[in-house]
């Protein structure tokens, strides 16, 4: 019995030292943010579904986390952006004024993004356009194994609340454009492509990017 006890114990401590490397190996995502494009308050948007106190969370990542979309190849719904060029979408540039980002056509547009093998997803930071307040509708952003979005779609977040887009109702909020971006946490969802849909915004019926980071392993 106290033999059969000794290796419990010590099984125990083995789970407990090992559970313990794993927290030291996670540590906090920090975005590096562009500089503010406005100040002061926005002028008043009117939507039913905006977030009245924006919420930053805080993502905990594997140690060695990095952004995986840097200069990965990228493909829309619209093969011809009205301002810019899809590549500004990964190029590591965020600031936002001409030249940094780009303008698709009206309606309901996605963007690609091939991350070039199947990787593990911890979150996805995105910024549409951040020089004048704005809230983006229908904007859902989904991980798959193809392409098509066929295999393996995972939906990461969906703020479409009368399914107008298409892709069913979601439950996450509208929020009003900043240099901070949205961060959303992907919580190791695996797949080759992220997919990122808008449809327009308070401001106008075009959709806008900046830049998509994916980071991961």
């Amino acid at each position: 019995m106290k033999a059969k006890l000794k290796i419990v114990t010590l099984a125990a401590m083995a789970a407990v030292i090992a559970g313990s490397a794993v927290a030291e190996d996670m540590v906090k995502l920090e975005l590096e943010l562009p500089k503010p494009l406005f100040a002061g308050t926005p002028k008043q948007i009117r939507t039913k579904n905006l977030e009245r106190k924006p919420v930053v969370p805080e993502i905990m990542v594997p140690k060695g986390t990095e952004n995986i979309a840097a200069g990965k190849p990228v493909t829309s719904s619209d093969d011809f952006p009205v301002i810019g060029e899809l590549e500004y979408i990964t190029d590591g540039d965020k600031d936002g004024a001409d030249g940094s980002y780009v303008e698709l056509g009206p309606n309901v547009q996605w963007v690609q993004i091939d991350l070039g093998g199947k990787k593990e997803i911890y979150a996805v930071a995105l910024w549409h356009y951040h020089a004048q307040g704005r809230a983006y509708r229908d904007v859902i952003v989904q991980v798959a194994d193809d392409a098509d979005f066929v295999e393996n779609v995972q939906t990461l977040f969906n703020n479409d609340h009368d399914n107008s887009a298409g892709l069913g109702v979601g439950k996450d909020k509208e929020y009003i454009e900043t240099n901070k971006g949205k961060l959303i946490e992907a919580k190791g969802a695996k797949g080759q492509y992220v997919r990122l849909y808008s449809n327009g915004s308070t401001g106008s019926d075009m959709n806008h990017y900046i830049e998509v980071e994916v980071f991961g392993k």
